[in-house]
């Protein structure tokens, strides 16, 4: 769908906006009212504030909620079988002493964290969170206190790297518009991403983990324990429920398992990058097979049931292995439908106008133009909650300055970082990114803002200060 017209001017809308957020915090904190009730009562009457025909605002809820759950139902779906297969027969647990024993018990989350960025190269946000929840949960019951200390540096890598760095459609997108090098792009872009994650994102984490506990939640893989004051033996078998089969998987097995959506992703998004640059020709049939191979709902499919064959079928009768990866759907429903009402309440202050009005008020803003891409992408986040519609919007908004300008391969490149940090920050009830995170580490909503928006304007900020610094030099 379209946009309308903007029935009111760009302040009026702005407040709309921010009134329809201020009541959604009200109904949730406060009223304790249930988010997904929340977050369709708000969407409604946000809609029919802005002055869409009563007619079209069927359609205009459905357009960001179809378009959310539509990607997120199978990702969580198919991510919480495998979680749960790694969980249950101990590959979790493996994978988490492997990478305690290699780095050490105090530098936990800094593997985590590592592992992550690892595999965020090729991997979507939400997809690596969801392949990654269940190591995140196995080393915070092993080791004990807030689970932000383990969440936050894995789920920030995740996020670093699919704002900054190619092949995400994000940066790939904004330096197709502004006319930017893509495998400049790359090369600065990663290194951005890694020296913000560990200022932004690891620093951050220990600062609010000591101050913030947060529980392990019993959302997605039972009972959550605090595993501080537990035994060896207790230990020894993750949540302390039966384990499917005598012994666990080697890591190979379980690195292996992981590496199926890792490579078959890669597939789809390096052939992606290979094709808008020119050196595949579009319509090839091979690629579009590969790419068919690396569509995320499709890899995590073929990993869900090779996990079956290699984790499940040898240690349970098959109608077993079944009834594990069944139960583990339950709990999730909750998850899916929060995050499709967040991505509905997002749809509609996209469509209502208020990205556009506010576009055409700061597009001509007499500052830098790297600052000024910065604040246009932050604002337009801030406005409508999609990351990926702020760093499209506010690249094509600076994209005549910057021709015009006739700026170096690498001041393009860095205009490309400002403005995916711009979209990173800031991320609040607006954004169903926020929602994802929140249902999955059993946070409610004012600790969600607490933690998360934090971290995540505290990515964005320190991805942006290095390219602001780097614009000076240059």
């Amino acid at each position: 769908m379209e946009a309308i017209d903007p029935a009111y001017g760009t302040t009026t809308l702005l407040l709309m906006a921010a009134g329809a957020v201020a009541l959604l915090l009200f109904l949730i904190m406060k009223v304790r009212l249930h988010a997904f009730v929340s977050l369709v009562l708000v969407s409604v009457l946000t809609a029919i504030a802005v002055g869409f025909p009563l007619a079209d605002i069927p359609d205009v809820l459905m357009f960001g909620f179809a378009d959310t759950i539509g990607s997120v139902a199978l990702l969580v779906a198919f991510g919480v079988m495998l979680g749960r297969l790694l969980e249950i027969t101990g590959g979790a647990q493996v994978l988490a002493d492997t990478l305690i024993n290699r780095f050490g018990e105090r530098r936990a989350p800094l593997a985590l964290g590592t592992a992550a960025l690892l595999f965020g190269f090729p991997i979507f946000f939400d997809a690596g969170l969801v392949v990654f929840l269940p190591i995140i949960l196995t080393v915070a019951r092993r080791f004990g206190g807030s689970l932000l200390l383990y969440a936050l540096p894995a789920a920030g890598a995740f996020a670093a790297m699919h704002a900054i760095v190619p092949p995400h459609p994000g940066p790939v997108a904004a330096s197709e518009v502004l006319g930017a090098d893509i495998g400049l792009t790359l090369l600065v872009g990663l290194p951005v991403a890694v020296v913000s994650w560990y200022v932004g994102v690891l620093l951050v984490s220990r600062f609010l983990g000591s101050r913030i506990h947060v529980s392990l939640p019993d959302v997605v893989f039972g009972e959550a324990r605090d595993a501080r004051g537990r035994g060896e033996a207790d230990r020894a078998d993750g949540a302390g429920e039966e384990r499917l089969g005598e012994r666990p998987p080697s890591f190979g097995t379980v690195l292996g398992l992981l590496l199926i959506p890792l490579v078959l992703i890669s597939f789809d998004t390096v052939l992606s990058t290979l094709t808008t640059a020119g050196v595949i020709d579009e319509g090839e049939d091979w690629a579009e097979f590969l790419g068919l191979l690396g569509f995320t709902p499709v890899a995590l499919l073929i990993t869900v049931i090779a996990a079956i064959l290699v984790l499940g079928r040898p240690r349970a009768p098959m109608g077993k292995v079944g009834d594990i990866v069944d139960g583990a759907l339950g709990p999730i429903c909750s998850i899916i439908l929060i995050t499709g009402a967040g991505g509905m309440f997002g749809g509609v202050l996209e469509l209502s106008g208020i990205g556009s009005a506010l576009s055409d008020s700061l597009s001509g803003l007499g500052m830098s133009l790297i600052v000024q891409a910065f604040v246009i992408a932050t604002l337009l986040r801030v406005a409508q909650g999609s990351a990926t519609v702020a760093l499209t919007t506010a690249s094509g908004l600076i994209a005549g300055a910057a021709r015009a300008a006739e700026l170096s391969d690498l001041r393009l490149t860095l205009l490309v970082v400002a403005v995916a940090a711009g979209a990173t920050v800031l991320s609040h009830v607006n954004d169903s990114g926020f929602w994802l995170v929140s249902r999955f580490f059993g946070m409610d909503v004012k600790t969600t803002l607490r933690t998360w928006t934090v971290m995540e304007t505290t990515l964005g900020l320190s991805a942006f200060l290095i390219a602001l610094g780097l614009w000076t030099v240059v």
